[in-house]
């Protein structure tokens, strides 16, 4: 299994459990948690969803040995499956929080960043390393700028260097700076304060906002991918690309 789930006092924590991978989304991860989230969602005694990871950190992204194996086609599909995922979070009825310690990466950070909040340890690492490889971000770009601006969200978008929680904090990307080690404890008690609210308002809070909050991401995923594709296929890209394929 590479998620885990746990349930309480109307909160569920899903656990990305890929750690020998750094957590990396691949696809057989993307479908369990797009199916767990649409089950929870269906759920009457869920109020709110956590996502977190197994150390040593949230998410490094794509799964690169895996995309490495792909042609250009498929590893398209793959990202815009992906996208999918993160663009889907802002239409359930429940809150999701995302929790990070140690690392959020490349589709780690726009994952959480899709979140409806973000909730990082001080020291917790975030880059969006794309550019550095030889390609744009293929998804989630739509989830930084509705909350920090295009301006800014071009520069994170470069990522000339990685930044810290508490830098990203300052930036408007994140809603909470916790010490580290406790990001998922200060998200569950978020959660619980959410849980406590009527559920059918906290709903239709997040449903009136959802618009505002990514009403360009569909079209944005779709020129991203197209570029994402392009891309790929640059020497880049494919030194890139190489450096984690593994021998048949």
């Amino acid at each position: 299994m590479s998620l885990r789930r746990e349930h309480a006092d109307g909160v569920a924590v899903l656990r990305l459990d890929r750690p020998h991978v750094r957590n990396a989304l691949g696809a057989e991860l993307v479908d369990s948690l797009g199916a767990a989230l649409a089950e929870l969602d269906d759920d009457p005694g869920v109020r709110v969803a956590v996502l977190t990871g197994t150390p040593p950190g949230f998410c490094a992204g794509s799964d690169l040995k895996e995309l490495s194996r792909m042609d250009g086609d498929a590893m398209v599909r793959h990202e815009a499956a992906t996208g999918r995922l993160a663009r889907d979070i802002r239409h359930l009825g429940i809150p999701v929080i995302a929790a990070v310690e140690g690392f959020a990466m490349g589709g780690g950070f726009l994952l959480a960043t899709s979140c409806d909040l973000v909730v990082t340890a001080g020291d917790a690492r975030w880059h969006l390393p794309e550019v550095g490889l030889g390609w744009v971000p293929p998804w989630g770009v739509q989830s930084l700028v509705s909350r920090v601006g295009p301006v800014t969200a071009r520069r994170l978008v470069w990522g000339e260097r990685p930044l810290t929680g508490g830098e990203l904090y300052a930036l408007g990307a994140a809603d909470e700076l916790t010490v580290p080690g406790d990001a998922l404890a200060r998200a569950l008690e978020v959660a619980a304060g959410l849980a406590r609210l009527p559920a059918h308002a906290v709903t239709s809070a997040k449903r009136a906002l959802a618009d505002a909050a990514g009403e360009h991401a569909e079209t944005l995923d779709a020129r991203t991918a197209w570029m994402f594709g392009a891309d790929c296929g640059s020497e880049a890209a494919r030194r890139s690309l190489a450096r984690f394929r593994t021998p048949v």
